[in-house]
Parts: C-alpha cells; structure tokens; sequence
C-alpha cells in the first residue's frame, strides 16, 4: 500500500540504526539485508539481515512534519509502550522491542527494532486453511483479545495525545469522533451524511456509554493482517500503534456484529457470545467510529487505491442505518 506517510530511509540509514541499537552490529552484505514490507499504511517497515545471520523488523514512523490525524499524534510512543505491557502477559504473543530511538538524529523521526516473528500472516493463508484449523486459531485469538483486555488503565483515551482522554468512557469516546469530524472538516470531507447527522447519530445513543467505567487497554487495530500463525498457532499480533485505554468491545473481533452478525469464534474463545442492547448500541457506535476513521485518513494517506475509501462507505452506512433505526 503506498501512502505519503511512509518514512523510508536508504540502506547507509539503516545501517547507522543498527549500529546505534545493535550494539555496534553490521548489516549482513547483500542488497537484501534491508527488505521493505509493504502491508502496513501509515509507517514505513522494513526486514533486517545482520552479519551475525539474525532478522529483526525495523519499523519508522512518519516524517515529524507529516500531515496526520488528530488520534495519530505520537502513536509509535504508544505502540512500544502497550507492547512491552502486554509482553509481561506470556499468554499474549508479542514481539519483543529490542531498542526504541526518539533522539531524531540519525532519523527525522522515531523508529524502534523488535523481534522477527515466525509464520505467516493470518490474512493471506486464510483461505487454505482446513475448516478446523481456522477455528482453532479463531479461538485462540479470541483468547489472546480477553488477555490483553485484562490490563486496567487511569483514564479513558489516548496514551499519545492527552487532549483525547477523559475520566468517563462517554466523554473520552465523544472527543475520539468529534476529533475524527475536526480531521474531515480540514480537508473539506464530504459524507454520505451531513456532520450534523453524524453527531445527532451518536448523541441520541451515548447514552449507552455510560455503563462502562473501568478503562481496559484495548488494542483496536487486530485485524487478520496483524496475526501470524504457524502450524495451527497464533505466534504473534503486531501493531499496538492505535491501542487504547476503552471497553473491550472496540475490540476489531465484536465488529463482526455489524460486518456478519451473529457468534464467531472469536467470541467464543474470548468467552463473550450474547449481547445486552446497550452493548448493540455501543457495538454500532465503534462501527460508525471505525467506518469515520477509514475514511477520512484516505484524504491524509493519499493512497494509490479506493479499496479503503468505497469500504469505508459502507461501514458508515450500515452503522447509521441501524443507529438512525433505533
């Protein structure tokens, strides 16, 4: 996926990073030491071979100066912070972050190096795997979703961006859509939906919000994409950048109820399969959120595809209809 966010260093670059996390440590030689991956859409990441034979991923964040969304501010910070917490939990399978630079001297911008995780993304062999072994992994997933979960927090929001947090879901949640709004009105958005439909949407079922008082961390961003698998297991789930302090059903796995209603696996193994009204109502409200985020950050990406954009459209269509309807 291209974007203008992507913060792509040379190899020389590179091999001053390692050097400086590495102990010293040299590239391996070869123009393949240092392989670009090209799934993610907001970092540059890319694959690292070491003259001692290691692998590890380099991941980069945007150009300081890069134009980005509101929630966006300072989200490396976040994801080096939420994956050393979560790494104290063996049942969650993260990798470990070997070194993180905010120093913007040998890089404009921060990076940090982790662990090469073994298998294959969940995404691409999905659709050969036995029936059995995706609902396996299906129920470890939701398994490791509850773990993660089980972390509490001190308030409500962002870890990167203090102005998104509030003591009480509702408000931290309302300021999370309302900064989403302020990002598309910058860019002149124009949605299927006046802003005032939007806002009147969510308003009339906040009041569903109000039940949640105990912020978890929440990872939000744990899509097929982001686990690997090997041999039947879950090895790893990258990606914490967007995590938060939230209620578990923001969790990617409880969207299933917009996108295919109904039980998944993943609900079973997290061990939450039936659903109060209330919990509906907050279920559509994280839909509509998700269905304003992928929308609007195509006008700051610039990507070279609608794929995202048409997508988006029809979450937030979906989500207004229920909403509107109920």
């Amino acid at each position: 996926m291209e974007s203008k966010t992507k913060n792509r260093k040379t190899r020389a670059q590179v091999e001053a990073m390692v050097s400086r996390a590495l102990d010293g440590m040299a590239l391996a030689d070869g123009e393949d030491a240092v392989t670009e991956l090209n799934e993610g859409w907001f970092n540059a990441s890319y694959e690292v071979r070491l003259a001692d034979g290691r692998e590890v991923i380099l991941k980069i964040a945007p150009p300081q100066d890069a134009e980005v969304m509101l929630y966006e501010k300072d989200i490396m910070r976040t994801e080096v912070a939420a994956m050393r917490l979560v790494r104290q939990n063996p049942a969650i399978p993260v990798p470990e972050i070997y070194f993180y630079d905010d120093a913007h001297d040998l890089c404009d911008s921060d990076y940090f190096f982790m662990e090469k995780i073994q298998g294959d993304l969940l995404g691409h062999v999905k659709a050969g795997l036995p029936a059995e072994t995706l609902e396996a992994i299906e129920l470890q997933i939701g398994e490791i979703m509850r773990e993660i979960n089980t972390f509490p927090g001190a308030y409500f929001g962002l870890e990167g961006n203090p102005e998104l947090r509030a003591n009480t879901w509702k408000e931290a949640f309302l300021k999370l859509v309302e900064s989403v709004l302020e990002d598309a009105a910058r860019k002149k958005v124009e949605f299927d939906y006046s802003y005032d439909e939007l806002r009147a949407a969510i308003q009339n079922q906040a009041s569903a919000l109000e039940e949640i008082t105990r912020p978890c961390l929440v990872h939000w961003d744990a899509w097929e994409l982001n686990f690997f698998i090997q041999e039947s297991k879950v090895t790893g789930l990258i990606d914490f950048e967007r995590a938060m302090w939230a209620e578990p059903l923001m969790e990617a796995q409880f969207r299933a109820l917009a996108f295919s209603p109904g039980v998944t696996n993943e609900m079973r193994g997290y061990g939450k399969t039936s659903f109060t009204f209330s919990e509906e109502q907050r279920c559509w409200l994280y839909t509509l959120h998700l269905g304003l985020v992928m929308n609007v950050e195509c006008y700051y990406r610039n990507y070279d595809t609608d794929e995202i954009f048409n997508i988006s459209r029809g979450i937030i269509g979906a989500a207004m209809g229920w909403l509107k309807a109920h």
